[in-house]
């Protein structure tokens, strides 16, 4: 991916925070294996943090779907304020794997969510860190759950 791409990311959500009233935002972003990672620093940014970070989440579907297109192929816009996702990424993560061992100690598969596609990715990724547990997720909507259990080899 290339610096332009970055610019023209850090640009969009500039104009975004600003038309939302927060002036002067601190907006960086690091190139990972699986896309850029979006971080926002700065005053008055707690309004996206409110309500289990919704705004932050709208913020970055918003974002993802107007890069998608610009994006190589299974790279995503991860965006973070204030380090807020950051922290609930590595609970989520932790809880992933917490069921996962329940469901190898009790042999019941175990349910997480209802969830949103970021998250249920992160529960997908740390789940398929143990080669004896798999994941799926179930439901029809934005949100579903995702079922952790024995993998069946």
């Amino acid at each position: 991916m290339s610096l332009d791409l970055d610019a023209q990311i850090v640009r969009f959500l500039e104009a975004v925070i600003h038309a939302m009233g927060v002036e002067d935002p601190t907006i960086t972003t690091t190139q990972t294996a699986d896309g850029i990672r979006v971080s926002i620093t700065g005053d008055g940014l707690d309004v996206f943090v409110r309500r289990r970070g919704e705004v932050l989440d709208a913020l970055q579907q918003v974002t993802s779907a107007v890069f998608r297109g610009t994006l190589p192929e299974r790279r995503h816009v991860f965006v973070d304020c204030l380090d807020f996702r950051k922290g609930k990424d590595d609970e989520l993560r932790q809880m992933a794997r917490l069921l996962g061992d329940r469901a190898k100690s009790t042999g019941t598969a175990q349910e997480i969510g209802p969830l949103n596609p970021y998250a249920r990715r992160l529960v997908h990724m740390a789940i398929a860190e143990d080669p004896t547990l798999s994941s799926e997720s179930v439901g029809d909507a934005f949100l579903k759950t995702v079922i952790i259990s024995l993998r069946n080899d």
